[in-house]
């Protein structure tokens, strides 16, 4: 399998915070979903990626090379769209593209106005008066016009109405179908996820958690039963509990298997909200 980008134990220290040997693999061709909560770490790990700060200890490989060798070179191949990012307020959103043309050697003018026209961007409008939304817009159609091999979004889509978030993310599917690309994700809208991702990466307070595939991702649900069923089962069936007032709600990995001896439970297929809030809130076992 080749990998598009890979992390290991990526480390950045800071008076309050550490982001604790970060450890992943990124294939080609696929699209991986980053959660946690507010401060966990997610946009450190991007930054990281994107030289934006120094690490304290570890290892980023993009396209299969130290990234400090060639930082320019790699970020010829990396699109980005960051929260909070904008382009030059005063420039008209037509201008980018004589800007962009001097800095990205594979700058494509002509898909650069028709990513504007698909977005429904006015050429004519100033950066400034464009709403949030139309901004990441905007930093989308920048990023996907010098034809990346790798795409790093962080709450990319946060700003988009759910029609326009629907684009994007069949546009990201679409990106990936040539088998040379990728996607990492960041996002709080974890159904955005639900919908798209091949895997997903949780990090929890500068540690990953786990790093799990769609597949292993669709076995998760959520039993709800009794204190005497809880008190019968294995600790091997379930990986956290959150006990409510009269029953427990258990959060199990394998609910078709456990379906199919005990058909008459009320066992609920599990989200990745789901199952981070298990991971946060539970009582791990």
């Amino acid at each position: 399998m080749s990998y598009i980008l890979e992390l290991e134990n990526v480390t950045k220290k800071y008076k309050d915070f550490t982001l604790d040997k970060i450890n992943f693999r990124l294939p080609r061709g696929m699209i991986f979903g980053m959660i946690g909560e507010n401060g966990a770490g997610k946009s450190t790990t991007i930054h990281a990626i994107l030289n934006l700060i120094s690490l304290d200890d570890g290892q980023i490989r993009l396209f299969g090379e130290d990234y400090q060798k060639n930082p320019e070179e790699a970020k010829q191949k990396i699109g980005t769209v960051l929260d909070g990012m904008n382009q030059n307020s005063y420039l008209k959103c037509k201008d980018l593209d004589s800007i962009m043309k001097r800095i990205y050697r594979n700058w494509d003018s002509p898909k650069f106005f028709q990513l504007l026209e698909d977005f429904q961007i006015p050429q004519e409008k100033k950066v400034k008066d464009l709403s949030k939304g139309m901004n990441v817009k905007l930093n989308f159609a920048v990023a996907l016009s010098y034809h990346p091999e790798l795409l790093l979004l962080d709450e990319a889509t946060s700003g988009l109405d759910p029609v326009m978030r629907d684009d994007v993310l069949a546009l990201l599917q679409e990106f990936v179908m040539n088998e040379n690309h990728s996607v990492l994700l960041s996002s709080h809208i974890t159904s955005d996820l639900d919908k798209i991702a091949d895997y997903i990466i949780f990090i929890h307070e500068g540690k990953v958690l786990f790093v799990k595939s769609r597949e292993e991702l669709e076995q998760y649900g959520i039993l709800h039963c009794s204190q005497d069923f809880f008190e019968s089962l294995s600790e091997e069936d379930y990986e956290a509990y959150i006990k409510d007032e009269f029953s427990y709600r258990l959060l199990v990995p394998h609910r078709f298997e456990l379906k199919k001896h005990f058909s008459d439970l009320l066992l609920d297929k599990a989200s990745i909200e789901d199952i981070m809030l298990f991971q946060i809130k539970g009582v791990l076992v």
